[in-house]
């Protein structure tokens, strides 16, 4: 019954619900734009809550058991259970299997229908819009489906992805468990405008994209956001000084490492982000790994800006991201000498002479979505991106590339989005698509998410 209002709301209007559909409080500028249809309503940044918004969700699931016969407490406790399912397939002009779609992603699979994630959230989030006293929360993710591929880090589970090659060449299972996130929340309202201090497994602090399907804006994820850093174990502190200025701040055990890991190392990052424009800009710049770059289970070096923007009162607003990244002493997959230093799913590097045990691996992207709000239900979007692998390490191919893509997300109230894309793009020296033997590949695909 409860998804049947949220699918007809107009039929179930109360007092009760028309009051609950304002704009919740808020301490800070506006938000800029409407979740949904949109993936969020503030422009995002990682290793945090929004400091100074609602971060709670309303899903079926949480919705009964505030309404059963201990309401009172799940009301009182802030704890929150909810989760969902995502399917998705395509038809694509590469038809190789298993993953001939590569690199493109998550859409690896041609031409068939798969389970993408199924995610259940165990979760409490710290009030961080009062500023009387401190507070608290954590969250548990667990992920289930194809996208463990992507989320893997070692130390966590990562049997079922390194070690078991498969007999059609490709690594790994196809389904996999993954607790992408892990961590507790430590909120105090008395350090500028509130200071919140993440601690476990949290999600890799810059991008546009997330790894969590309804994150994003699309249902397939740009190269830029494929071939980064996913996750990240450690502690991270966020303090927002002023209505203009955050800082970030922190150490982890590295991207996609368990402190645990043999492949853990001491990684810093440190972030800025500016807001202006009465929260219609922000401005993002981001160190997200700093240590010694050198060659190991993606341990990338990375650097990002990020620049939000919506177009004065309009319905339209744009999100940009560039990055540069690197990993030093990369061995040579031109040289057999080198074969012995490869790291399972690390690839090597093109150098640019056969005789280099190893070298340096630089990248580079920067990818463009515009978006258009067209009511609460639907929205467009566009995306173009161009995407650089210098030396072949991040997808196996020395070659740039570029992508385009337009996207429509249809909502059904609030517990389900189709997200139905056309995508093309084009490998310029190399072929990289349906297992390196085609340059050019055009996807249509989609994906339906169903909250509970």
């Amino acid at each position: 019954m409860a998804y049947w209002k949220d699918w007809h709301p107009s039929k179930y209007a109360t007092s009760d619900t028309q009051s609950s559909s304002t704009e919740p409080p808020y301490r800070g500028y506006p938000p800029p734009v409407s979740n949904p249809p949109f993936p969020f309503s503030v422009w995002p940044i990682g290793g945090t809550p929004w400091i100074g918004y609602p971060n709670s969700t309303d899903y079926p699931l949480t919705q009964a058991l505030q309404s059963g016969p201990h309401g009172d407490w799940w009301k009182k406790s802030n704890f929150q259970i909810y989760g969902w399912v995502d399917v998705g397939g395509n038809l694509s002009t590469s038809t190789a299997r298993p993953y001939g779609n590569l690199p493109a992603a998550y859409i690896e699979v041609p031409n068939g229908i798969v389970l993408d994630q199924a995610t259940l959230y165990l979760e409490r989030v710290p009030d961080t819009i009062q500023t009387e006293h401190w507070d608290w929360g954590f969250r548990f993710t667990n992920l289930y489906g194809l996208d463990y591929r992507f989320t893997t880090a070692k130390g966590y589970f990562s049997q079922q992805l390194l070690n078991n090659p498969q007999a059609n060449g490709s690594i790994g299972l196809k389904y996999g468990y993954d607790p992408v996130m892990a961590y507790v929340d430590l909120y105090d309202p008395h350090v500028g405008k509130g200071m919140d201090i993440r601690i476990g497994r949290y999600i890799s602090l810059p991008d546009i994209e997330a790894q969590l399907a309804p994150n994003n804006y699309t249902y397939s994820h740009s190269l830029t956001y494929t071939y980064d850093c996913y996750t990240q174990t450690g502690i991270n502190t966020t303090i927002k000084w002023t209505n203009h200025w955050t800082i970030q701040f922190g150490l982890s055990g590295g991207c996609e490492a368990a402190p645990w890991a043999p492949d853990a190392t001491l990684t810093g990052n440190a972030c800025m982000g500016y807001t202006w424009s009465e929260g219609g800009d922000n401005l993002y710049i981001c160190a997200n790994s700093l240590n010694n770059g050198h060659y190991n289970y993606n341990n990338l070096n990375a650097y990002y800006a990020t620049w939000y923007h919506k177009f004065g009162h309009s319905t339209w607003h744009f999100a940009w991201e560039t990055w540069y990244q690197f990993m030093k002493d990369t061995p040579n997959v031109n040289n057999p000498a080198a074969a012995p230093l490869l790291i399972t799913n690390s690839n090597g590097a093109y150098c640019n002479h056969p005789t280099e045990l190893t070298c340096f691996a630089p990248e580079w992207a920067s990818v463009y979505y515009l978006a258009k709000y067209i009511n609460k239900e639907n929205a467009l979007i566009f995306r173009t991106e161009y995407f650089d692998d210098l030396k072949g390490q991040r997808t196996g191919y020395k070659t740039p590339y570029s992508s385009s893509l337009v996207s429509w997300n249809h909502w059904i109230g609030t517990t389900v989005v189709f997200r139905p894309e056309l995508r093309f793009e084009h490998a310029f020296d190399s072929p990289a698509y349906n297992n390196g033997t085609k340059t050019n590949q055009f996807v249509a695909s989609m994906d339906v998410i169903f909250f509970y």
